[in-house]
């Protein structure tokens, strides 16, 4: 289907109409030997440039190849034609010619060596439109092309930044591998409200773990949890929640519970935080320990009050050389002492407190506790 320029009385051309079903060259991503291709894009399923208009003797655009200029149609037969920003952007970036291997392997060396500007920029837009293709391979996962070209451009930045012409592969084929990764990246991050794929090892399962799933349940292997982290080199925490990801759908918090109620799932979820009563009995419970602390104070000498209260007690302990040189003793009898401390607290805050008492002292490591 071609396009026209139609004239207005002013004079001026007007935007060129859309066509409604956009097709491109289907061509695959020319690669070295024995290179991976882009696979080719069906013809009815990309979209068209339209054909350029023919410039008469004077330069001004006059009728195209195929059909005669409109422009003397009456003006209450035109209608305005909303332009696809799609196409327009495939027509601007059809205008880079592609790159031979001795011209991609010269910019590329005088970008990595010299730091060339000029050679970056020529690299990037000749590759333009591969990053259109592969976007377009997409498009059924996404309303919005447009976004995921852009994301594909940074992956060809970022694949421009690494890449290293010396390998003997093609620029083409070494960055189509980054403008995917960044793609997917993005389809990751917006399919869902709440992101799933946070870190690499769950993207990893994002992509992989429903066919690992079914190869096992294959094989008669039942796929624990325990089993796919192991395969997979995550942990069984990241399996489970991505697990329940893929098995469950986003649903809003406020969202009613039913249709004639007034309350919303954020009403009946659990809270995070400790309840009220939670918080009333730790307190009480911190309270008698201080208090049976204060009277088990009261019956130490001044060295093991000293151990208390700068070590087992303490936030940011002291060490026993510390002590040692203060009391005038060896590191390790300062290690007896304490040991024998602790067991006397223990049987202390037993009896007063009348139940099982599980000690955590604040200190350093095993490690670091003789020091």
């Amino acid at each position: 289907m071609s396009a026209r320029k139609r004239r207005g009385k002013s004079g001026s051309p007007a935007d060129p109409p859309v066509p409604a079903e956009p097709v491109l060259p289907a061509e695959p991503l020319a690669g070295g030997d024995g290179e991976e291709a882009v696979p080719a894009i069906p013809e009815d399923e990309l979209p068209v440039v339209e054909a350029e208009p023919v410039l008469d003797e004077a330069g001004e655009a006059g009728e195209t190849a195929e059909e005669p200029s409109l422009a003397l149609a009456p003006v209450g037969e035109r209608h305005p034609v909303p332009v696809d920003p799609l196409t327009r952007y495939i027509q601007e970036v059809r205008r880079f010619a592609e790159l031979d291997r001795d011209e991609e392997r010269e910019l590329a060396r005088r970008f990595r060596e010299e730091g060339d500007r000029d050679a970056a920029a020529r690299l990037i837009t000749s590759n333009l439109m591969l990053v259109v293709k592969l976007a377009l391979m997409y498009r059924r996962a996404i309303r919005n092309v447009m976004d995921l070209i852009q994301e594909g451009n940074i992956g060809l930045m970022e694949a421009l930044k690494r890449y290293d012409p010396s390998q003997g592969v093609r620029f083409s084929t070494y960055a189509a591998w980054w403008i995917k990764a960044y793609m997917l990246k993005y389809l990751l991050d917006n399919a869902r409200l709440v992101r799933v794929g946070t870190t690499n090892a769950r993207r990893k399962l994002l992509y992989n773990l429903r066919r690992e799933q079914r190869k096992l349940e294959a094989q008669g292997i039942r796929p624990t949890p325990k089993l796919l982290a192991e395969r997979f080199g995550v942990s069984e925490e990241d399996v489970v929640e991505v697990d329940k990801a893929l098995s469950a759908r986003d649903v809003s918090v406020d969202q009613p519970l039913s249709d004639d109620s007034r309350s919303t799932i954020a009403d009946v979820l659990p809270a995070d935080t400790p309840s009220v009563e939670d918080e009333v009995a730790e307190q009480e419970i911190k309270e008698r320990v201080r208090k049976v602390l204060d009277e088990f104070r009261e019956t130490l000498s001044e060295r093991d009050r000293a151990i208390l209260d700068q070590r087992l007690v303490a936030e940011d302990p002291a060490t026993l050389q510390e002590l040692g040189n203060r009391f005038g003793v060896t590191r390790e009898a300062m290690r007896q002492a304490e040991a024998k401390l602790k067991k006397r607290l223990a049987a202390f805050l037993r009896e007063r407190l009348d139940a099982d008492v599980i000690l955590r002292f604040t200190g350093r490591s095993p490690g670091e506790a003789d020091r």
